[in-house]
């Protein structure tokens, strides 16, 4: 594990970056996360991948819910889109992972996740 050094002005300014759910960004080997459940996770998976245990993990994965469209009156509606904190692959089974605590599991989140399931059925969905 890597930490990156940084002045104490950038740290106060990262610090002020808390969110309402208090989870605080974390930089690990020049990578930042959302939370330090998340930072955690993905040095666990980045091992489990060392060992061959998992493969092909990928980090920040977005994946297309309902693609962009036009609607009646000419106005652009942007796409809707889930981003996977993690995706990888075990024991020939594709699985999504996402890091959440129960107080981050929002109605939206929880819509999304549906959607999700409906539209990828290829993917385990795993929450951590």
């Amino acid at each position: 594990m890597r930490f990156i050094s940084m002045s104490s002005k950038s740290f106060r300014s990262m610090k002020k970056t808390t969110n309402k759910y208090h989870a605080q960004k974390t930089i690990v080997n020049n990578v930042v996360y959302d939370s330090k459940k998340e930072s955690k996770r993905a040095l666990e998976l980045e091992y489990l991948e060392r060992i061959g245990q998992i493969k092909d993990l990928q980090k920040q994965v977005r994946f297309i819910l309902q693609e962009d469209y036009v609607n009646n009156e000419g106005k652009k509606i942007r796409p809707v889109s889930y981003i996977a904190d993690y995706v990888y692959s075990q024991n020939g089974q594709k699985i999504v992972e996402d890091c959440k605590s129960p107080a981050t599991r929002t109605p939206v989140y929880l819509l999304k996740k549906k959607i999700f399931m409906y539209k990828y059925p290829e993917y385990k969905f795993v929450e951590s």
